[in-house]
This record gives C-alpha cells, sequence and structure tokens, in this order.
C-alpha cells in the first residue's frame, strides 16, 4: 500500500497523512518499534520518531542495526520482536518486497531507490522528488501529525547535512540554520556519523544525545561521557581514513579501484574523496578488513552515471540485499570475499 507516495501532492501533508493512518492500525497499548539506520540520517529520524512518539503519550523504542546488519537479518527481527511491539517504523533501511516483521503494522520512511513494495505497509518513499528530502527531514514531515515537532527542526537539519542535502533549497534547513547556526549543525553531523565508522559501530553514544539534547551544541560542546565518545571516535575514523588515501588507485577502463584494509567503515568516504579526482570514473572502494571473510565496497561516480544500474549489469549470482542499493550516484555493497574476486574480475581487474 503506497499510502504516502510522496509524489502525488503536497509531500509534507502526506507525510503527516501516511503517520496518521499507520497509528490507526498500530495497537495502542504496546509501543512502537522505531527501527533505523545508524548514519546521521537515519539516528535523526529515530530521534525525530520517538522523542515525538513518547510526547504524544505513545511508547516508543528506537532499534538501530549494528555492523554489517540489515533489518532483514534473523537477529535483528528477533530484536524487534523482543519488544512486543504493535507497530513498527523502518527509516532510512531502504525498501524492499520483504518485510521486516510480518503481522505487524509497518510505516516506512525512505529516501533510496526502492527494489520493491513492502506488501500491508505504508511506505512514505522521497526517492525521485526535486529535491530529494532525506529520511529525517520526511520523519519529521510525518511527525508533524503528532503535534507541533519545531524544537526536533534541528534534527531533520541533521540529516539533511548528513546526506549532503545542503544545498537543494529545502526552507526547514534554512530555518534551522538560522535558529542553530550553520556550523553548529555542520560539527554536529560529523560527530552523530563518527561512531558508525569506527571498528566498534557503536551509534549507541549518538543516538542518547539526540533523543536528550536541545540542539547541536548538546552534541558539540557537550562534556559528558556520550560527547567524548563521539570526539574518540572522530579521531579513530580520521586516522584510518590517513592509512586508506595512501593507497593509489588501479584503474581499468572507465573504473577505478582502490584497495585496502581497515576495522572502519570508512570506503565511502575513500570513495567520496578520489571521486572529485576521477570525475570522469566509477570508483569503487573497497575494503577487506570490515568484516572477516568480506569486502564491503562503497561505488560513487561524478560523471553523472547510474551506478545502480552498473551494479545490476554486473550483479554475481550470489549477490544478496546489500549489493546495489541506495543512490545513482552514490551505492555500494559487501560480497564474499570469493565472489567479490570474480565480480572485480568481471570489471577486468
Amino acid at each position: 500500500m503506497m499510502v504516502g507516495d510522496l509524489h502525488t501532492g503536497d509531500p509534507r501533508a502526506l507525510a503527516a497523512e501516511g503517520m496518521v493512518r499507520f497509528l490507526q492500525q498500530a495497537d495502542t497499548a504496546l509501543p512502537v518499534a522505531v527501527a533505523s539506520h545508524f548514519d546521521a540520517d537515519g539516528l535523526s529520524a529515530a530521534a525525530i520518531l520517538v522523542r515525538a512518539l513518547r510526547a504524544s503519550g505513545r511508547s516508543a523504542e528506537p532499534v538501530i542495526v549494528g555492523k554489517a546488519e540489515t533489518p532483514w537479518d534473523p537477529a535483528f527481527a528477533a530484536r524487534l520482536q523482543a519488544l512486543g511491539a504493535g507497530g513498527l517504523v523502518v527509516a532510512d533501511l531502504g525498501t524492499r518486497s520483504d518485510p521486516v516483521l510480518a503481522g505487524v503494522p509497518t510505516l516506512v520512511i525512505d529516501h533510496h531507490r526502492p527494489t520493491g513494495t513492502p506488501p500491508d505497509a505504508i511506505t512514505l518513499s522521497g526517492h525521485g522528488l526535486d529535491p530529494e528530502p532525506t529520511s529525517a527531514l520526511i520523519a519529521w514531515w510525518a511527525a508533524g501529525a503528532l503535534g507541533d515537532q519545531q524544537n526536533l527542526l534541528w534534527l531533520a537539519a541533521l540529516g539533511l547535512v548528513g546526506d549532503m542535502a545542503e544545498e537543494a533549497g529545502f526552507p526547514e534547513l534554512a530555518t534551522a540554520q538560522a535558529r542553530w547556526g550553520k556550523t553548529a549543525l555542520r560539527d554536529a553531523t560529523s560527530l552523530v556519523n563518527a561512531p558508525r565508522r569506527t571498528a566498534a559501530a557503536d551509534a549507541g553514544p549518538a543516538l542518547r544525545l539526540l533523543l536528550a539534547g536541545d540542539g547541536p551544541k548538546a552534541i558539540t560542546k557537550g562534556e559528558g561521557a556520550d560527547a567524548a565518545a563521539l570526539r574518540a571516535a572522530k579521531a579513530e575514523v580520521r586516522s584510518a581514513v590517513e592509512d586508506a588515501r595512501r593507497v593509489p588507485p588501479r584503474v581499468v577502463g572507465d573504473v577505478a579501484l582502490i584497495a585496502f584494509h581497515s576495522p572502519c567503515q570508512i570506503h565511502p568516504l575513500i570513495a567520496q574523496q578520489w571521486r572529485g579526482r576521477l570525475r570522469d570514473k566509477v570508483v569503487i572502494a573497497a575494503n577487506t578488513g570490515y568484516r572477516e571473510g568480506w569486502v564491503h565496497f562503497a561505488a560513487r561516480t561524478a560523471s553523472g552515471r547510474d551506478l545502480l544500474a552498473f551494479l545490476a549489469q554486473h550483479r554475481p549470482d550470489e549477490a544478496d540485499g546489500r549489493y546495489g542499493n541506495g543512490h545513482a550516484q552514490a551505492t555500494g555493497g559487501a560480497l564474499p570475499l570469493p565472489v567479490w574476486q570474480r565480480f572485480i574480475a568481471g570489471l577486468g581487474f
């Protein structure tokens, strides 16, 4: 059920309508589980939804994916089932045809290219809108059905900054920048994004700050253990990036491959850095150290080429749902090492 197809009218009003319909289906006697990605956009979306639901008198619990985890993994489903939720929100985790938790009323909030429509779910998809809203902004629009959420607008702004939508022209970001400061929002986004890129990939400190804070300075100027954990995470990631950026690319045809070994999730950062230097190439940053036995990779391009179509063209038979999701110029995936070797051989390496 694509009730919330944001392309059919005012997306702000349609997002709020989708939230109303979801809450009408959810069991009010049970908590709402809010599952989300662990980057700045996903964490901000979760914080908006949990805070808005709790302020409206409903019970809500965040459930964040861990390192190399997807919401369709059995272990993640078990964590959700343990909550005994009467409703489920899936934010910034992609849109597939498979339900995350069968039989539970579900609201999907996302902006990546869908790979299917989940059955019996209300889906708020911003993919293809111009400009394209991030998941946190859609979550903020949807939360408007629960009351005035102006005090949470800074969280939506973190999602916009985190997913590089600062120049998209959303009035919500301009309002947030005027109230909380452009630099503070950028600095807070950088810190919130850091923990999930570390070897431990523990986004807990970032989420706790987003759930409790009254603005970005609660993160950038915070003196507690969680704020300190974010600063330490950023230093760990910075060091890992400095090591990986020294690796030269190998170029075959229109593909540039940068292969390195790091326990940190820095492959998207390395791909983005080389994207600007190899503007006519498909840049693939491949990390053999993120998870034992697997290669996690990020693909970026400045050429305008559709990377989702590129990866679909070269998709190995053994690839699963971790492969080739995201955006046309920003995607990636994960493959077992033997499958990866066949994949890059097919590209000419």
